[in-house]
């Protein structure tokens, strides 16, 4: 069996960036701040988007907001940001844009206060996946008890575009939850 020939889930089909970003990246428990917030940011960006174009856009966000380090892109100013509303490497949206910012300055008072975005994130789930056995994409949900939480939580501390939903997909990409599907060959992986 070759890789193309491996069972996944059937939204990786959508080309090779989502194809390559189903098998790397989406559900790989992740705890590092600056990945957490990169996917964060990414997420916040693709609400009411594909997440194919977001993704088709991702270096792009890189270079823009300095790698995602969160110190450098808290620091951003108006002006920054305001050019990056010129670069049609990104999705211009001004809102979008500036929740980044925002959302660093949020990061890093979650730093301070609970140890890492990391040790907080993964607070929500005891510190450990949550393992769901779905056999078909339309039984996953688009939110949970548990997102909907987190997400009061992160608008409480300043966080913005952190409603439900994008708190679900932060933790199906992130790892603390396992969404795939129970057919693919990633489920077993963190199926534990």
């Amino acid at each position: 069996m070759t890789d193309q020939d491996l069972p996944r889930c059937g939204w990786a089909q959508g080309g090779p960036a989502m194809l390559a970003y189903h098998d790397r990246d989406w559900g790989t428990p992740e705890r590092d701040d600056r990945a957490l917030f990169e996917n964060l940011s990414l997420q916040g960006t693709q609400a009411g988007l594909s997440w194919r174009l977001v993704l088709e856009r991702r270096g792009n966000y890189q270079r823009a907001f300095h790698g995602f380090d969160i110190a450098r892109v808290a620091a951003m100013t108006d002006a920054e940001i305001e050019a990056l509303l010129a670069d049609a490497g990104l999705i211009r949206n001004r809102a979008k844009l500036n929740a980044v910012r925002t959302n660093a300055r949020a990061t890093l008072a979650v730093i301070e206060a609970e140890g890492g975005l990391g040790r907080y994130l993964w607070s929500f789930v005891g510190g450990e996946p949550l393992v769901n056995r779905w056999k078909a994409h339309a039984e996953m949900p688009a939110t949970s008890a548990i997102s909907d939480r987190m997400s009061r939580d992160m608008k409480r501390r300043g966080f913005v575009f952190v409603g439900s939903t994008v708190c679900y997909s932060l933790m199906q990409s992130a790892g603390l939850v396992n969404d795939h599907m129970v057919g693919c060959f990633r489920h077993p992986e963190f199926g534990r």
